[in-house]
């Protein structure tokens, strides 16, 4: 009797097409029952861990034991806009809270196509290398229709990805500006607690407004590319006052020369510029993280100025000023959610702005009649 084939093998797919359906663990393992039952065992904790609910106890314990799979749970708890996550969400941070601070944060932002996943990637198994532990921090762009990421790093950083000493969150946009989400924060947070001691940021990289991610890291890097016309405009200002350093990636085949010119032309324009952070002087460097060239050289840069900040206790200001900012923003939207959530608003809305497109107000004049 012809055996039945799974339902996606072609109609008359021959031989040529190879399948067949290995009959569940029979394998070499079948002589030790035991490798069978702790494989049994490890499946079935791993969808406890994704299907059932969790206590605030375990989620604090298992991202403390730096668990992946709840760690990534967690995450998903703090970015849900959910009403019914929130306050177990804000419980988890502030418990967390006294495991973190302890790593480096660097946040990274260039223009589309200057390889930042290539050079997260690359530069992240160096630090492995190191002894380090890196998470990356990923914002894709959004979906305007699903709101979902678009890119999906994890897929453009396979090798890293792989790696039991790195973890890797794509989150989308899903619209914000600054080149964040509202909850990278929280999630950065997670990740210390967690235990990775380097926390890489990589904005979404549409232009000049990747500013966002400069008020929650340490160190924040600039990635651009030669041939892109950036190094005719000189003095720029904006993304690029904002950068600890630049960083001119690609530098290699028939590239090189391109490449060396660009980052002579940055280096000469940024001593009109002032320092980002008090005291270091921001300078332009090249890299080809393709051909792993010069990633050693920015851990050192980065090294250099960990050291220099805690030194003058730049770095520790900074992070406190961070928090101020953090509770600001929570403030801000906190404000503008309540203000949404009265009674009638959006009917109040909705008449308001058809006022403003019938043009019998001004949207200056529909403001002040919200307000009041």
């Amino acid at each position: 009797m012809k055996k039945k084939l799974p339902e996606w093998v072609p109609e008359n797919a021959g031989t040529g097409f190879t399948t067949h359906i290995l009959p569940l663990y029979k394998s070499r393992n079948n002589s030790n029952p035991s490798i069978v039952q702790k494989h049994i065992k490890d499946t079935g904790e791993i969808k406890k861990k994704i299907n059932e609910s969790l206590s605030l106890s375990e989620y604090k314990e298992g991202v403390l034991a730096k668990d992946k799979v709840i760690l990534a749970r967690a995450i998903t708890l703090v970015e849900s806009n959910a009403d019914k996550h929130f306050d177990l969400a804000q419980e988890l941070i502030k418990e967390i809270l006294p495991f973190t601070g302890n790593s480096i944060r660097i946040g990274i932002t260039g223009v589309p196509g200057a390889g930042k996943s290539t050079f997260i990637e690359t530069f992240g198994l160096h630090i492995i290398e190191l002894g380090k532990s890196p998470a990356v921090l990923a914002i894709d762009p959004s979906s305007t229709v699903s709101k979902g990421s678009i890119l999906g790093d994890k897929t453009r950083m396979e090798t890293l990805s792989k790696n039991d000493n790195a973890f890797i969150r794509p989150s989308p946009s899903s619209g914000n500006l600054g080149g964040v989400t509202r909850k990278t924060k929280e999630t950065l947070l997670l990740c210390e607690a967690a235990g990775f001691d380097v926390i890489l940021i990589e904005t979404v990289g549409v232009g000049q407004n990747e500013v966002t991610v400069r008020s929650m890291v340490d160190f924040f890097l600039l990635m651009l590319i030669a041939g892109a016309g950036d190094e005719l405009q000189g003095i720029k200002k904006g993304v690029f006052e904002l950068a600890d350093a630049i960083l001119i990636n690609k530098a290699d085949g028939n590239n090189i020369i391109a490449t060396q010119t660009t980052n002579t032309i940055y280096n000469n324009t940024l001593h009109y510029l002032a320092d980002a952070t008090p005291g270091w002087k921001t300078k332009s460097y090249t890299c080809s993280a393709k051909n792993n060239i010069g990633i050693d050289n920015i851990w050192t840069i980065i090294s250099q100025f960990v050291d220099y900040t805690k030194k003058t206790k730049i770095f520790q200001d900074r992070r406190h000023q961070q928090t101020i900012t953090w509770f600001k923003n929570m403030l801000h939207e906190e404000v503008l959610n309540q203000f949404y959530k009265k009674d009638n608003m959006k009917s109040k809305l909705d008449t308001v702005i058809s006022e403003i497109l019938n043009q019998k107000i001004t949207p200056v004049v529909g403001v002040k009649k919200m307000m009041s």
